[in-house]
């Protein structure tokens, strides 16, 4: 892996926990504006910039970019944000719920992601990818980083260790409870180094970013006629952390109707997809199990497991035999990606709001399925394939306005 310092654009220390924000993509437009309601600072204003306008405006609009750049530009000049003179790497460490996950932030070469040394298992939607390429470029920043993840190099722990015994750079918790500590690393040479025996990574969370930084990048060289190849253009923004310390959380289902089905008639045909019982606890035990909300109950439905073929990347994974042998043969769910009475669950909202869904009339059935594992993302990559859609969630999020890359 090619991992390269930068001269970060970043939060002036006693303001860090206020520019600190939840990524662009996990909020719409009501809740980001919700979430920087009195704070100036958030870094939402860039991120999520149509907030700052009249709430009916396109957030494909002109507006919306030119007023990330106004954002970013005016949080530079009033010293919200402020820029480091010499290039480096940061070390970024979170803690939830006792659990603790330390990454390196530098920046990863567009290259290397065109040629799969950088490695993705989803499929990127076009209309995202403009977005987002477009931001980049109206920025002439990477505002945000990728999140990426490798197998885990001695080298590289040791290192890292190291760091985190000395004085942070920021370390404040976030009110989702997430702890966020940094550390700027002024001699990066051991580190660059190290990772130059990290043969292969993987995008975890970021296909879109990823994509549009490449986009962006390429975009960029095809403009200078004087490419050179050292442009800070050629490089992306990214936090890697080592696959042994990350957990995917379930991404779960729910379903509008029940494909003009009555529940007893549902029920009859899971219980001949495998063995089903009532339980009291929605969270499967294993894989190859789902847990079925339905009338007020939940149920357990475990697929025999002679019938599924580890050997298969894709179909193996539950995600997939969800799908394949319940979702659309028993309620008629087509294409995943497009079928609008499907509906995805991110699994730190827990199976409260499964409950909650289904509840309230707008859904008929829900889905709770145990978590993709990092060594299933891993195989998908390295096989070259693509998971169905919303296979993972990773918590905790990374903190959008803590790090910004300048193209130069």
């Amino acid at each position: 892996m090619r991992l390269h310092p930068f001269p970060a654009i970043r939060p002036a220390p006693e303001l860090a926990s206020r520019v600190a924000a939840v990524p662009y993509d996990v909020v719409d437009r009501d809740e980001a504006a919700e979430l920087a309601r009195g704070n100036p600072h958030s870094f939402l204003h860039v991120g999520r910039s149509d907030i700052d306008l009249p709430a009916d405006t396109d957030p494909h609009d002109p507006e919306v970019y030119a007023g990330a750049r106004a954002a970013l530009e005016k949080f530079i000049a009033q010293g919200t944000l402020v820029r480091d003179r010499e290039p480096s790497l940061y070390l970024y460490r979170q803690i939830m719920d006792g659990r603790t996950q330390v990454g390196v932030v530098g920046c990863v070469h567009v290259d290397d992601y065109e040629n799969d040394v950088i490695r993705k298992h989803e499929k990127t939607r076009p209309d995202k990818e403009d977005d987002r390429t477009r931001h980049v470029l109206t920025l002439n920043a990477h505002a945000e980083p990728v999140f990426l993840t490798y197998r885990g190099e001695h080298r590289v722990n040791q290192l890292t260790s190291d760091i985190t015994r000395t004085e942070p750079l920021y370390d404040f918790t976030a009110p989702d409870g997430v702890r966020h500590t940094v550390w700027r690393i002024f001699d990066s040479r051991a580190l660059v180094q190290a990772f130059e025996a990290v043969p292969t990574a993987y995008v975890a969370d970021g296909h879109h970013r990823s994509a549009s930084a490449w986009r962006a990048g390429k975009e960029r060289r095809a403009a200078n006629n004087r490419h050179r190849g050292d442009e800070e253009y050629n490089w992306f923004l990214a936090v890697l952390f080592p696959a042994d310390q990350l957990t995917i959380l379930p991404y779960n289902r729910v379903v509008r109707d029940l494909a003009g089905k009555t529940p007893a008639d549902v029920l009859r045909e899971l219980a001949s997809v495998g063995r089903l019982g009532r339980t009291d606890d929605p969270r499967p035990s294993r894989p190859g199990s789902f847990c079925v909300y339905l009338e007020g109950v939940w149920h357990r439905l475990e697929l025999d497991p002679g019938s599924i073929d580890r050997s298969d990347p894709i179909g193996s994974l539950d995600v997939s035999l969800l799908q394949d042998r319940v979702l659309g043969p028993i309620l008629q769910v087509g294409d995943p990606r497009t079928d609008k009475r499907l509906e995805f669950v991110g699994g730190i909202r827990g199976t409260r709001e499964l409950e909650r869904r289904v509840k309230s009339g707008d859904m008929a059935i829900a889905f709770s399925l145990y978590p993709t594992t990092m060594e299933q993302l891993i195989a998908v990559s390295d096989a070259g394939k693509v998971m169905p859609p919303k296979s993972t969630w990773f918590e905790p999020k990374l903190r959008s306005g803590l790090f910004v890359h300048e193209l130069g």
